[in-house]
């Protein structure tokens, strides 16, 4: 029992330095970060008046799309955090034109770093591949974009719904996804329908279409 004192303090001590090391110095360094621009004010170092500030909170659509990112279990295959030149292959994939850096995750509550690259990074995905109709068809069957692609499908995002008559001629919806004919004959889908997607499948692909690393920050730029 002597001993005890020593051990609380030798206890107390080691969680303290944990403490200290993994969440005030990085509370410290990193939590005072806000939105900013690449262009500033030599003397004051704060952005110049007129110019954007980066990065931008996520539209209320693309917050409920990141909820589906997460209950599909998409982070599991892809990361959100480009490496910077000569920590892997980034670059070279064209997975963005700077590395990630802590400001571009300061909005995010939750942040979606990853674990592994089944898939590739979907940092700036939505830089990249700004086409919606892209994604919907992606997300429908994989097979139609990326041949080969071992991503499940998530067509149960979408319905099969009747192609609507206007004056007694097909009216396809605005949205609805252009399915090869080879892929609409395999899911047997008859001529007179259309692939659509649902609301879980906007929001998810809004969300994609956010995640963007299109701006430059006074510690990353743009190669």
């Amino acid at each position: 029992m002597k001993y005890l004192p020593s051990i609380f303090l030798g206890v107390f001590l080691t969680l303290a330095f944990s403490w200290f090391g993994l969440i005030y110095m990085s509370n410290h360094q990193l939590g005072g970060l806000e939105p900013t621009s690449s262009l500033l004010d030599p003397v004051t170092h704060q952005p110049l008046s007129g110019e954007d500030l980066h990065p931008t909170p996520l539209s209320g659509l693309a917050e409920k799309g990141k909820l589906e990112y997460i209950s599909l279990g998409c982070l599991y295959c892809h990361s959100q955090q480009v490496r910077r030149k000569g920590f892997g292959a980034d670059y070279e994939r064209g997975w963005g034109d700077r590395q990630s850096v802590p400001r571009d995750y300061i909005w995010q509550t939750r942040v979606l770093l990853g674990t592994m690259r089944t898939g590739p990074d979907l940092m700036s995905v939505g830089t990249r591949l700004s086409d919606a109709s892209w994604h919907y068809q992606h997300l429908y069957n994989p097979q139609i974009t990326s041949p080969g692609s071992i991503m499940p499908r998530f067509n149960y995002l979408f319905r099969v719904q009747p192609i609507a008559l206007v004056d007694g001629k097909p009216q396809p919806s605005m949205n609805a996804v252009k399915v090869p004919e080879a892929f609409a004959k395999e899911d047997k889908i008859p001529a007179a329908y259309e692939v659509v997607p649902t609301f879980r499948a906007e929001a998810l692909v809004q969300y994609l279409k956010e995640l963007r690393l299109d701006y430059d920050l006074p510690e990353a730029k743009r190669k």
